[in-house]
């Protein structure tokens, strides 16, 4: 018996009040989303969030812009393959069609904890592929710290590593408002607070973080071990 926190459609399921709660929300203020941000790794946080506001544009209401932030050192939906592939390391799970790094691919060592998985959900997967889930974005882990410290500064929360990659997004996305001069609502999911990373912390302001960004040879290596299944992934 074995179970995923992440990646499978009922933890998506379950993680779907995120959305609902963020949609009353935004209702107390009137206000309604342009973009929608989160973190991605397996892809609970991200399809949680959006939820409900995709259910608004999949019946034609409203036209939220959806980003899925992911880390430089694991690429799954930027550098990944929509291909069927285990949902776990272990090879317990289905297979599932997905995009992935492959089961056997080992992600750099950095700081971006749960979001260093080699495959996305399968819901986030078939709406990324199908243009629905509107972007990807792979972030690089010095970019995400500073626009965490800067965050910090700001809002007094210190945000968990994987937070600040949506973080980061959502400060991009405001820059380009006012680069513009457009006005647009966004959200994005503080979904934890760094304080057992202080490590990370340390690091980062002591000058002692680098990036991570796999090869060509990594993601090779990765894709490798992709499962093959006779007529139809060979």
């Amino acid at each position: 018996r074995y179970v995923l926190g992440s990646v499978l459609n009922q933890v998506l399921l379950h993680q779907s009040i995120i959305g609902e709660e963020s949609k009353i929300q935004m209702e107390m203020i009137d206000e309604y989303p342009d973009i929608v941000i989160g973190c991605a790794g397996g892809g609970s946080n991200m399809g949680g969030l959006m939820a409900s506001f995709m259910r608004d544009k999949l019946e034609g209401k409203t036209n939220p812009h959806f980003i899925a932030v992911e880390p430089g050192s694991c690429p799954t939906m930027t550098r990944g393959k929509y291909a069927y592939d285990f949902c776990d390391t272990g090879h317990i799970t289905p297979l599932a069609k997905m995009y992935t790094l492959g089961a056997g691919y080992i992600p750099s060592p950095d700081h971006a904890g749960g979001l260093r998985y080699h495959g996305m959900s399968p819901i986030l997967s078939k709406l990324y592929h199908d243009g629905l889930l509107d972007e990807a974005r792979s972030v690089k882990q010095t970019e995400v710290f500073k626009a965490a410290v800067e965050f910090a500064k700001y809002e007094t929360i210190l945000p968990a590593p994987e937070s600040a990659h949506a973080i980061l997004a959502a400060m991009q996305e405001a820059i380009k408002c006012k680069e513009t001069g457009e006005s647009k609502v966004i959200l994005f999911n503080l979904s934890g607070t760094g304080n057992f990373d202080m490590g990370a912390y340390m690091a980062y302001r002591g000058g002692k973080m680098k990036d991570y960004e796999p090869t060509a040879a990594d993601l090779g290596e990765g894709f490798a071990t992709l499962p093959q299944i006779p007529g139809i992934q060979e």
